[in-house]
């Protein structure tokens, strides 16, 4: 199993930033890594992923606002969010997936990003 820590959550006010990092246990070749959101009463959905090969998907809710980065030699995987609106809030979740005979995946605990005046 793969542990994933986040970190850098919190509270923004409307038009400001913040970056989220998460922190793999294990240092695994993953195919997919990730992060998604949920807010009180609506499914969990994605944000953004970006697989190994470098290519990038974002919710078009956050198309050219957040960015995706990933380090495949730290095992972390990153979100920076700017211009942030109160419909961000929501609880961000890292995930990420890998092959080991079969499909596998593993998700991070969650942290809280509130953005509210």
């Amino acid at each position: 199993q793969v542990e994933l820590v986040e970190s850098g959550g919190g509270l923004v006010q409307p038009g400001g930033s913040l970056r989220l990092s998460c922190a793999a246990s294990r240092s695994i070749s993953f195919i997919v890594m990730g992060w998604y959101r949920q807010a009180p009463g609506t499914q969990r959905e994605l944000v953004a992923h970006v697989f190994r090969d470098g290519s990038e998907n974002y919710a078009d809710s956050v198309k050219g606002r957040f960015t995706i980065s990933r380090d495949n030699l730290e095992n972390t995987v990153s979100l920076q969010m700017n211009s942030l609106k109160p419909e961000d809030t929501a609880v961000y979740f890292c995930n990420v997936g890998w092959w080991s005979g079969h499909e596998r995946e593993s998700w991070g605990r969650g942290t809280q990003v509130t953005v509210s005046s």
